[in-house]
């Protein structure tokens, strides 16, 4: 799992990009609390547009930022999510916590 983070003014974008598994998932999450520490967003945007797969670890990163995005006062969205990565979302109920766009 490649990840680059793009942060402007408090907006932070993480661009995803390959397989979201249960391997990808540590690494991600450890990553994107980097990310988080640094930047202090209000707004952390996950881009799933680069996403081929994604079991449901990916629900375990999301849940996880969504977390830590609450104890700083900010948000999650899933941003350009393909189709396979939807139905893991929408079948878990996720979309009832966290926007997805």
């Amino acid at each position: 799992m490649d990840v680059n983070a793009v942060c402007e003014e408090r907006n932070l974008t993480l661009l995803l990009k390959g397989e979201l598994d249960h391997h990808g998932a540590k690494g991600l999450i450890s990553r994107a609390e980097r990310e988080i520490e640094s930047a202090v967003p209000l707004k952390l945007v996950l881009d799933f547009a680069g996403v081929s797969f994604m079991d449901s670890s990916g629900i375990a990163v999301v849940i996880r930022c969504r977390q830590r995005m609450r104890e700083l006062g900010g948000s999650v969205v899933l941003h350009r999510v393909p189709q396979q990565p939807r139905k893991v979302f929408e079948a878990s109920g996720i979309t009832r916590l966290v926007a997805m766009e």
